[in-house]
């Protein structure tokens, strides 16, 4: 049974009400978010409130999250309570589709999004939800980012290799232009598995960066990795 519970160093997420649980990708996309210079960032889909609250550690910026599922969202609200930085971070349970923060702009806006498109659902329908896209696919998503990306700002997602690959080229008919790629590989020998992307709204020609982060070893972390993360991990 997975721990109700993971303490970080400056906050613990409690998640015995969420679909699930605190993962390597969030904790990669929270450590290596854009946040110099952001005001205000966005985190679509926030789940047990990990990834805000790691770019509210990092930074002075003001948060948004939201998460349509109420159990995950009552979660993440008392995970924010339980936090130093509650007062910079606001929840909020609505949907992408249905969020509409007047005229306010984001300068980051960042997700960790469901994105099993067409493998086999979950038969629990919060997994289900949190984990395929059948309740926000690629254009809805994208087409909310576009709507609330403000004209210097920046738009960062975590995706696997080939759904990766998929949405980069999906963006640009949004006009939203990939100009960072982090590809990342659980073991040096491995096949890269995940990327995080860096959308901005002016074409540039993409850097393309490499994180692995185990050696040969399982637990054996590389320094890359630690580096990253060791602001974050208790075992770092």
């Amino acid at each position: 049974m997975a721990n109700n519970y993971f303490s970080f160093k400056q906050f613990i997420i409690y998640q015995d009400r969420c679909a699930f649980k605190v993962g390597t990708d969030g904790v990669l996309l929270g450590a290596y978010a854009a946040v110099s210079g952001a005001g205000r960032i966005l985190d679509i889909g926030t789940g047990t409130g990990l990834i805000a609250l790691m770019l509210a550690q990092r930074c002075n910026a003001i948060i948004t999250a939201i998460e349509p599922d109420l159990e995950s969202f009552s979660q993440a609200c008392l995970n924010f309570e339980g936090s130093k930085w509650k007062n910079r971070i606001n929840a909020q349970n609505s949907s992408l589709q249905n969020f509409f923060p007047g005229d306010d702009k984001f300068d980051l806006i960042i997700t960790n999004p469901p994105y099993f498109a067409d493998s086999l659902k979950n038969p629990d329908p919060g997994k289900a939800a949190a984990r395929h896209n059948f309740m926000l696919g690629n254009d809805e998503l994208l087409t909310g980012v576009k709507r609330l990306l403000s004209e210097e700002g920046k738009f960062q997602i975590i995706l696997p290799y080939a759904e990766g690959n998929v949405f980069i080229a999906a963006a640009t008919g949004f006009g939203l232009y990939c100009n960072d790629i982090l590809k990342i590989k659980p073991l040096p020998a491995s096949d890269i598995r995940r990327m995080i992307l860096t959308f901005i709204t002016h074409r540039q020609k993409a850097t393309e960066k490499f994180l692995t982060i185990e050696h040969g070893n399982r637990h054996e972390f590389t320094e890359e990795y630690i580096n990253l993360t060791k602001d974050f991990y208790l075992k770092f």
